[in-house]
């Protein structure tokens, strides 16, 4: 344990800084839009549950924002992700059979036919910051679901930082530029030192070193161009920037990451 090192006042105020970091993650409601009341009665996996009765026709919720370890699902050939089964336990110990209050930040419901929802359990628990603050998830945002991105970043830092959850083990650990090409076909936080930035028009590239046709790139193309604009996020700042970009690596002149709107490039420094 980290406190084990620590003692005394610096203990203190290491504790201090664990809790106030945690808190600023607590309460998203303010910029959420409040839905129904619903019971869970039963868990698909660490971020799917199954609520009755009925909202909009869906019998399930997928909590907006975040990716828990995926689990098999009768899925044929599909290897379970290490915590799978763990963050499924996780998540049932916070909400099965209990009711929850449902708020939303975008897109309400995804081409599956669930609702995208955040949770707030009766006690007025975030389930979402809970989870990533358990450790048992990673933000995993879209285009059409920014809300509360921020705080949930912060989190999965916490948890990070404490290595709680999937960040004690190997499968989870954010690659380099230069390892991200074994990772390919597989969603990866990549961090580096940004060496170039080339603007394209139609699209951008920010490129991890001199080589753009084998190095790790992020490519950003016009619709999401206009989201960093709206943003005030300049992609042409990030030259000499230590960033993390997170998304499904594939590979295309090298290791690449299709970036679709700014949370998923966090600036280090």
């Amino acid at each position: 344990m980290i406190l084990t090192t620590i003692s005394g006042r610096g203990a203190l105020i290491f504790a201090l800084l664990v809790f106030l970091h945690d808190a600023q993650a607590a309460e998203p409601w303010d910029t959420l839009t409040p839905g129904p009341i619903t019971q869970v009665v039963d868990i698909v996996d660490g971020d799917t549950v199954v609520i009755t009765p009925e909202i909009d026709g869906a019998r399930e919720i997928r909590l907006v924002g975040i990716q828990a370890p995926k689990i098999p699902l009768g899925r044929k050939n599909f290897k379970a992700w290490p915590y799978g089964e763990t963050a499924k336990e996780a998540l049932a110990e916070l909400v099965l059979n209990q009711p929850v209050s449902l708020y939303f930040g975008g897109e309400a419901m995804d081409r599956h036919g669930r609702l995208l929802a955040h949770l707030q359990r009766h006690d007025g628990l975030w389930i979402q910051g809970e989870l990533l603050r358990q450790g048992m998830a990673r933000v995993y945002s879209f285009p059409d679901n920014r809300a509360v991105v921020d705080q949930m970043l912060i989190a999965e830092q916490t948890a990070r930082d404490l290595r709680r959850g999937i960040w004690r083990h190997p499968f989870y650990d954010i690659r380099t530029p230069n390892n991200a090409i074994d990772y390919t076909g597989r969603f990866e936080l990549v961090q580096g030192t940004v060496h170039a930035v080339a603007d394209r028009g139609k699209r951008i590239y920010i490129n991890f070193s001199e080589d753009w046709r084998t190095d790790f790139t992020l490519t950003i193309e016009g619709k999401a161009q206009r989201l960093f604009r709206n943003a005030k996020f300049d992609l042409l700042s990030l030259n000499g920037k230590h960033v993390r970009a997170r998304g499904w690596l594939k590979s295309f002149n090298g290791p690449m990451i299709a970036i679709t709107h700014p949370e998923q490039i966090e600036v280090l420094d």
